[in-house]
């Protein structure tokens, strides 16, 4: 039996003092964003191409449209925001910089509100990963910035007898069993300042990606920091530098960069839920 008061489970319900912090958290990121040159967007609720966007297709939820097309309600933002900007809006605007503050659903019932900057066109993350650690300022946040490469897992799976599952599970004992040394400081590597002793041992097609690594972390000002090169999410569009900001078990925001057909863009989401329970938390300690 239902009663009438239930919501399903995963949807959200803010009132009070939470949906007033949850409004304060969005003006801050608009008001942000706008001054940085980014322009709104709010895509449509249905989309047709969301298949694309995720890796679970289980997780969107369907519906037909009148003639009968599947289509999905959305389940991420920035893939719609690429399509509409490129196919659809073209001949209307040049702009690069977009930013959207929008939910996303899964099924069966999840909502997860977003705070989301795509900048086309650009390769540079650290654009937007400094946008992203500037917002958190501006909320008087500063959680841990984690620094990653795909590729590094990708090509280690391609050189070993690995999985990437054993990467997305963590399983780092079957690296460590190789007995390499260089693979052992890769398991290791954790801070700033024991990049450069690593890429001095490691195979010239990690050294690549590691270099990345370092490049990236250079054009950030932020000390509250590490790199985790074995890191690895399965991601359909973001494909090589990615980071996630963090703090113990909560993921606040990720990001990276991508690339369809034509071009390679940098952009991030803030998950404001997440967000707003940390602030929630901390404001009634």
């Amino acid at each position: 039996m239902i009663f009438e008061h239930e919501i399903p489970e995963g949807s959200k319900l803010y009132f009070a003092d939470s949906a007033r912090e949850k409004r304060r958290i969005e003006q801050i990121a608009g008001d942000l964003l706008s001054g940085r040159g980014f322009l709104e967007i709010v895509t449509p609720l249905f989309s047709y191409h969301q298949h694309q966007s995720i890796s679970d297709e289980k997780q969107l939820i369907r519906i037909n449209d009148r003639a009968n097309h599947s289509m999905s309600l959305r389940a991420d933002s920035t893939i719609d925001v690429v399509r509409i900007l490129g196919k659809r809006l073209d001949r209307n605007t040049a702009h690069k910089k977009w930013f959207y503050i929008q939910p996303v659903f899964r099924y069966p019932a999840e909502e997860q509100y977003q705070i989301g900057a795509e900048y086309l066109d650009e390769n540079d993350l650290s654009k937007v990963l400094n946008i992203a650690l500037d917002l958190f300022e501006a909320l008087q946040m500063r959680p841990l910035l984690q620094i990653s490469n795909i590729n590094i897992p990708k090509k280690l799976v391609e050189m070993f007898d690995i999985e990437l599952d054993d990467f997305r599970h963590i399983n780092i004992e079957k690296l460590l069993a190789l007995k390499l040394e260089w693979l052992t400081k890769l398991v290791y590597l954790q801070h700033l300042h024991q990049i450069d002793e690593v890429i001095a041992t490691v195979p010239d097609v990690i050294k690549i990606e590691l270099l990345k690594i370092k490049e990236i972390s250079s054009k950030v000002a932020y000390d509250n920091m590490v790199v985790a090169p074995l890191y690895y999410a399965e991601m359909l569009y973001y494909d090589e530098l990615f980071f996630r900001i963090i703090e113990n078990n909560d993921v606040y925001a990720s990001g990276g960069r991508y690339s369809n057909a034509t071009q390679t863009s940098v952009g991030f989401a803030v998950y404001t839920d997440e967000v707003l329970e940390a602030k929630m938390t901390k404001g009634n300690r």
